[in-house]
């Protein structure tokens, strides 16, 4: 999705240039041209950080079985098993964590922005930076449904630069991370894009949540019924408290 919005943005582009070169426009030309590279720029980034060839993704190669288009070595193999099973915590088990914990990790996605939780989370994140955590945001580059959206978001929210990290700089420290908290993510952590080539996201690098001593994801279709019937005051008060 966040490939196929540069590339209409480019096509945009390239439109608005071709309209101001045929009505003898020079500023709408170079206004337009801009638009168009940054698109291509922006769809050349994505695509690098999907590990996918950009004709691939436009013409369906990602999210088809077996990640048609792939830029990965081998593939093919047994069907990957899923192992396990989902431990539900509670709000004050996660409170009690990020309390004990010396240093945490959040890594959001498509669903904090659905929620607009980034108020409230930075309002979280401002409570534990005070009682001296080491707060840290894991943005993946293709999170969310447009590049830098989550970014933007985070600075709307009045969220610190120095507290937003990318991918390749908070992927070595997970091991070291008391607790990482993700919020409405589940492509860019998925650890099966490293584990099953048969995975439709398999060769695209991933936050390696998974390394962190404990991890807890925010979903909302994995919610139990003791958490819907908690009001937002009870779980707001547990986080501050």
């Amino acid at each position: 999705m966040p490939v196929v919005i540069t590339v209409l943005n480019s096509y945009s582009g390239w439109a608005l240039a071709a309209e101001g070169f045929m009505l003898g426009y020079p500023l709408l030309t170079e206004v337009g041209a801009l638009i168009g590279f940054s698109g291509a720029i922006l769809t050349w980034i994505m695509c690098e950080a999907m590990n996918r060839d950009v004709w691939s993704v436009i013409l369906g190669g990602a999210g088809t079985k077996g990640a048609k288009g792939a830029n990965l070595e081998g593939g093919g193999g047994e069907k990957f098993e899923i192992e396990g099973e989902v431990t539900v915590e509670t709000v004050n088990g996660l409170a009690m964590a990020m309390r004990e914990a010396k240093s945490i990790s959040i890594v959001p996605g498509y669903g904090l922005a659905v929620a607009q939780a980034q108020f409230a989370i930075a309002t979280i994140v401002k409570d534990l930076t005070k009682r001296g955590k080491v707060v840290k945001f894991g943005i993946h580059p293709v999170a969310g449904r447009m590049p830098g959206q989550l970014n933007v978001l985070l600075a709307e929210a009045g969220v610190p630069y120095d507290q937003v990290e990318e991918m390749d700089e908070i992927n070595d420290t997970f091991t070291n991370t008391d607790v990482v908290l993700v919020i409405g993510a589940s492509d860019t952590v998925n650890n099966a894009a490293e584990d099953d080539p048969n995975c439709s996201i398999a060769g695209m690098p991933v936050m390696r949540v998974w390394n962190a001593k404990k991890v807890f994801v925010l979903k909302r279709n994995l919610a139990c019924e003791r958490a819907k019937r908690a009001s937002f005051e009870e779980d707001e008060k547990a986080l501050r408290n």
